[in-house]
């Protein structure tokens, strides 16, 4: 089993590389042949991924979260899983290249430095915590890519209102729909956010002896999701909407990464097991 897990890890990147190729040669080129295809080629690279963490899994006997490397895949998978989707959802597809040029970039970092460790704590067996910290990065997933349609909603934006009309103007969907894309996104981070953060008030006290309700990365996780629960609630009651809730979906992002810097660089946490 380890001959496929090494052989799906080195093809990786190169079908992350080509899918973002199809994507990115699609957004250049107008009327281009690729665009009915490209969807196909995401589907089998995320079908690849899947087998390569399922196959990893069955191979170590855990989750593929004991260090930041296999932590790097699991978040270029999520990253394009939930694009995957809210295409899908959406069918709307020219923005393609700006989001999976981020798994692209996770991919190439775990292939190049990843390293098997059979030998790991045994809480890091536990399916309650593969099941939570695999939900949490399809979460921040979700954020990111939000604060990545914001940015692209910002940029058009700037090219409007300086009627300069290039590529951007041309090839990306207008502003109402990258405020709805980016607002989507938010909601699905939200939700598998949520999700990962019951899993871990009930279960994680019992499964960790220094656990704490003042943990960085639980007071960080914390006021990302109240963050963006006040955006989304502001947005379904018509509060917020344009360039407030583009700009909430930015800071928010931008507090989620300063959190995580701190929690796992700065301050000390119970979250640090590998």
């Amino acid at each position: 089993m380890k001959e496929y897990v090494d052989i799906i890890n080195i093809l990786l990147p190169v079908f992350y590389f080509i899918t973002f190729g199809v994507y990115a040669y699609d957004f250049m080129t107008e009327k281009s042949k690729l665009s009915d295809v490209k969807r196909l080629f995401l589907f089998l690279n995320l079908l690849m991924h899947a087998g390569y963490l399922v196959l990893r899994s069955l191979y170590l006997g855990h989750f593929p979260i004991t260090n930041v490397f296999e932590i790097f895949t699991v978040l270029a998978f999520s990253t394009a899983f939930s694009y995957f989707v809210l295409e899908l959802l959406t069918d709307v597809r020219g923005t393609g290249p700006f989001i999976i040029i981020i798994s692209l970039f996770f991919q190439i970092i775990s292939t190049l430095y990843i390293k098997d460790n059979p030998e790991v704590k045994e809480v890091l067996r536990n399916n309650l915590l593969g099941t939570h910290v695999f939900t949490a990065l399809l979460g921040y997933s979700g954020i990111t890519i939000s604060a990545i349609y914001g940015c692209l909603y910002l940029m058009l934006y700037k090219e409007i209102k300086q009627n300069t009309f290039g590529l951007i103007f041309n090839r990306l969907p207008n502003l109402e729909i990258l405020e709805q894309l980016s607002f989507y996104s938010a909601v699905i981070g939200f939700v598998l956010l949520s999700f990962a953060i019951a899993i871990g008030i009930i279960w994680l006290p019992k499964a960790f002896p220094s656990f704490s309700y003042g943990d960085p990365k639980l007071i960080g996780t914390s006021i990302v999701w109240l963050l963006y629960g006040i955006g989304i609630t502001s947005k379904i009651l018509g509060k917020w909407r344009g360039k407030k809730i583009i700009t909430l979906s930015i800071v928010g992002f931008l507090v989620a990464i300063f959190s995580t810097m701190v929690s796992n660089f700065l301050a000390k946490s119970f979250h640090s097991f590998y």
